[in-house]
């Protein structure tokens, strides 16, 4: 198992933009590709972290899993539409997929 991780910095006063943003395409566009509330979930910075940050966290089997889910958004266009209109919102620069495989025990 391994987790998505898609991290964004607000722009100063627009956090609470971002988060229903992300909301609204996890509902509307992340469950086409099969982006299900029980494989994500949102953080957002709080202790030791920039409050501006948010992060997206999605859950997959492997990286076959994830390269097809990208591959599905590139042909959805209401996710490029969110994109545009998501933009005047975050920080410059500041979106980046970092991804992690899960270990199992302790």
């Amino acid at each position: 198992m391994m987790i998505a991780r898609w991290r964004i910095d607000a722009r100063f006063g627009h956090k609470q933009q971002v988060i229903d943003s992300l909301k609204q395409w996890m509902n509307e566009v992340g469950s086409q590709i099969g982006w299900t509330p029980g494989k994500v979930r949102l953080l957002t910075g709080s202790v030791g972290a920039r409050e501006s940050t948010v992060v997206s966290e999605i859950q997959v089997e492997s990286m076959a899993e994830l390269d097809a889910s990208f591959a599905k958004l590139a042909t959805i266009e209401a996710h490029k539409e969110w994109g545009r209109k998501l933009e005047p919102y975050i920080v410059s620069g500041s979106p980046r997929w970092e991804v992690f495989r899960v270990l199992d025990g302790t």
